[in-house]
C-alpha cells in the first residue's frame, strides 16, 4: 500500500489534487445534509439572514476558492501551504457548484427542477477529477508516447484534434459527453459520430431537409430519455433531494 501511495499519488504529485478532490466531494454532502434538514425543520440550522439579506453558501465558497486559487499560485506545488491551497480550493468549489444552477439562471432554484443542475454539474465535476487524479489528462496526451509528445507537430495535431471532436459533440447537443470527451477522447469521437440530438444546433442546420434523419434522431432521443431519463432523475433526487416544484 505504501509503494502504491508513493508512486501513484506522491511521486506524481496528486496529493493536492486528492486532497481537492475529497475536501470538494466532502463540503458538497455536508452542504446537501444541512439545507435538507434547514429545508425540514430539523437540527440547529438555520439560514444565514443577517439584516433580512439571505447569504447563499456560494457566496463563503467563492472566497475560499479565491483564498485557495491565490495561494496554490503563490506557493507552488509542493509543501504543506499546497495542500491547505488544495483543501480550501476543493471546499470553495463545493459551495459554489452546490449552487450553479443558482448562479445561471440569478435566481433561488435551489429546490426547483432547475436546481437539479447544480447535483449534475457536481457528479460531472468529481468525475472528471476523479480521472485526471487516475492519470488521465485533457484532450488524450496522456496517450501519446516520449518521442510522439517530443513532435510539436504531431502533439498539436492530436490536440486539435480531440478538441475538434469535443466541439462537434457539443453542437449536437450531447454537452457531458463533450466535457468527458476532452479528457477520454474515446468518448467524443463516439459522440461525435452518433445522430445529434433534436434541438441541437447541429441538427438544425443539417437535418432540416433530411426528415428521414431528422425521424430518426427525434426516435432515438425519445428511446434514450424514455429510457434513461427517469433513473437519471432518481439518482440526482437522491443525491441532492426532490424539488418542491
Amino acid at each position: 500500500m505504501g509503494d502504491w501511495w508513493y508512486r501513484n499519488i506522491l511521486e506524481p504529485g496528486k496529493l493536492p489534487l486528492l486532497l481537492a478532490l475529497s475536501a470538494f466531494v466532502a463540503t458538497f454532502v455536508v452542504t446537501r445534509v444541512i439545507t435538507r434538514m434547514i429545508r425540514a425543520g430539523k437540527g440547529p440550522f438555520r439560514n444565514v439572514t443577517p439584516g433580512g439579506l439571505h447569504v447563499h453558501h456560494c457566496v463563503p465558497g467563492v472566497v475560499l476558492m479565491t483564498v485557495g486559487g491565490f495561494t496554490a499560485i503563490a506557493g507552488g506545488r509542493t509543501g504543506w501551504g499546497s495542500w491547505v491551497a488544495a483543501v480550501l480550493f476543493g471546499m470553495g468549489t463545493g459551495l459554489v457548484l452546490d449552487e450553479f444552477a443558482l448562479i445561471l439562471h440569478l435566481s433561488d432554484v435551489y429546490w426547483t427542477e432547475e436546481g437539479t443542475l447544480s447535483v449534475e454539474v457536481v457528479v460531472m465535476t468529481s468525475a472528471l477529477a476523479g480521472l485526471l487524479l487516475c492519470g488521465f489528462l485533457p484532450l488524450g496526451v496522456d496517450g501519446l508516447t516520449e518521442d510522439q509528445q517530443a513532435n510539436r507537430l504531431f502533439l498539436g495535431s492530436t490536440v486539435l484534434f480531440n478538441l475538434l471532436l469535443a466541439a462537434v459533440a457539443l453542437v449536437k447537443g450531447k454537452p457531458r459527453l463533450a466535457v468527458f470527451g476532452m479528457v477520454v477522447p474515446l468518448i467524443a469521437l463516439f459522440a461525435a459520430v452518433r445522430l445529434a440530438r433534436p434541438a441541437s444546433p447541429w441538427a438544425r442546420r443539417f437535418y432540416g431537409h433530411r426528415p428521414r434523419t431528422r425521424a430518426r434522431t427525434i426516435k432515438r432521443a425519445y428511446r434514450h430519455d424514455r429510457r434513461w431519463g427517469g433513473l437519471e432523475r432518481r439518482i440526482g433526487y437522491l443525491i441532492g433531494g426532490a424539488p418542491s416544484r
